[in-house]
Formats: C-alpha cells, sequence, structure tokens
C-alpha cells in the first residue's frame, strides 16, 4: 500500500475534472502536489485550493512537454496520476487528417514521456505509483469515436506492458477506466452526452476510484464496478457481445 501522507504526486490534467478532483482527495490526505494543465488560470486556483506547486503546459506542445518532463526528472515523485486528456466524436469516413495524431499526442504520447521521465528516479528508490486515467473505450467499441477509442486503447495497453515490465520492481502500475463522466470533457469534444445509459457520475466518484487504487495498489478499476460485466462478456463471447451491442448500442 502506499501512504499518501507526505507523499510527492504530480496530477495532469488538473485543470478540471478528474484531475482536479483528484488533487482535492489527495490533499485532504496530505499528499505534496505538483499539478500541471494547459488552462494557466485554472490551474492556479487548483494549486491555490490544494496548495499545490503550478506548473502549466500544453501536452499536445512537444516543446512544451520536454521542458516539463526535463522538470519532472529531479522531482522524486511517490506518485503520478496520467489525468490528462481529451476526446472527439466523429465518422470514421469522414475524420479530419491528423484527428488520431493530436489524440495519440496528448492520451498516450505525453503520459509516455512523462513516464520515461520519472520512471529512473522510482526504480532507483525502490518505490513509486503510476496511475493512467484511460476509459471504457478502452475496452469496448463507441460509435463515431473510432479515433479516441483507439488512442484510449493504446494507453491501456501501454500500461498494461508497463506493469508486467516493473513486477517486482515496487513501482505499481494502475489503470482506472472511467464510464461517461459529467464533466467539460463533452463539450469539449464538440457534443453532448445523449445516451440514457450509461448515465453520467460526478467526476468526484472517479477520482476516489484512483485514491483507492494508489491506496490499495489496485492493477485495475472500472467505475462504475457494472460496467465490467460487458467488458467481460466480450472477452469470453464475443459473438453475444456483438449482437447486444447491435440491439442496444
Amino acid at each position: 500500500m502506499t501512504a499518501l501522507a507526505g507523499a510527492h504526486v504530480l496530477v495532469t490534467g488538473a485543470s478540471s475534472g478528474i484531475g482536479r478532483e483528484v488533487c482535492a482527495l489527495l490533499a485532504s490526505r496530505g499528499a505534496r502536489l505538483l499539478v500541471t494543465g494547459r488552462d494557466a488560470s485554472r490551474l492556479g486556483e487548483t494549486a491555490g485550493s490544494c496548495g499545490a506547486e503550478a506548473l502549466p503546459a500544453d501536452l499536445a506542445d512537444p516543446s512544451q512537454l520536454a521542458r516539463l518532463a526535463e522538470r519532472l526528472a529531479d522531482a522524486s515523485l511517490d506518485v503520478v496520476v496520467h489525468a490528462a486528456g481529451y476526446g472527439a466524436v466523429r465518422d470514421a469516413a469522414t475524420a479530419e487528417d491528423g484527428l488520431l495524431r493530436g489524440l495519440l499526442a496528448v492520451n498516450v504520447e505525453a503520459a509516455e514521456r512523462l513516464t520515461r521521465a520519472v520512471l529512473p528516479g522510482m526504480l532507483a528508490r525502490g518505490r513509486g505509483h503510476l496511475v493512467f486515467v484511460t476509459s471504457i473505450a478502452a475496452h469496448l467499441g463507441v460509435p463515431h469515436e473510432s479515433a479516441y477509442a483507439a488512442s484510449k486503447a493504446a494507453q491501456a495497453g501501454y500500461a498494461e506492458s508497463l506493469r508486467a515490465e516493473l513486477a517486482g520492481t515496487g513501482v505499481v502500475v494502475s489503470t482506472v477506466a472511467p464510464g461517461v463522466v459529467d464533466t467539460e470533457f463533452f463539450s469539449r469534444r464538440g457534443e453532448p452526452y445523449a445516451r440514457r445509459t450509461p448515465r453520467l457520475m460526478p467526476a468526484g466518484r472517479v477520482a476516489a476510484a484512483v485514491v483507492r487504487s494508489v491506496e490499495t495498489d489496485r492493477a485495475e478499476c472500472i467505475v462504475p464496478a457494472w460496467l465490467r460485466v460487458p467488458v467481460v462478456l466480450r472477452a469470453l463471447a464475443p459473438g453475444a457481445f456483438a449482437r447486444l451491442a447491435d440491439r442496444f448500442g
């Protein structure tokens, strides 16, 4: 188990949504926070409310990402929560050039680059925890979100491979895969959430799962828990899952 009181923790995507809620919970447990996000003003609000150090950066910008990675290499971090990310709704046939590239840059490449920056220090100390906030879209296909689902599946695959590679080193890797969360994600992706199920859930619920994953060294968490049912069904009976998905969405 990872003790959070006094732990040095980085949270990406801390300007809003899940990242901001994670910061609040970590601060309540006595963690010492570094926070990063692209909206400097809102990041400053998060930092002020949590007693954190703010490191504004647009993770889609290679130069800003490189500067942030260089800064973190000597930060002696105990925990990193990769909560930054964004989505997009597009028909696969008409998606613009570069859409997947942009999603991969933030959802996958930035997390990988920052992990490489902090991992040598964690390995040298023989302890650390890396949390990747993925998505249920990494496990189940989502119509009109093929590029986003591909980026999140890549992120989840990276985390799973990293977990296997780091086994026995003292560095733990967790993934938290939320369903639909009531944040600005949907307005930013260009289309509101219109489905009846799954229902929107508060960002704080996902943040609580992130913190529990760190405190209990949990490898994978799907939020809400019932979404594990279709994930397991897809793995065990893909044909039946496909028929149900075609009928009910």
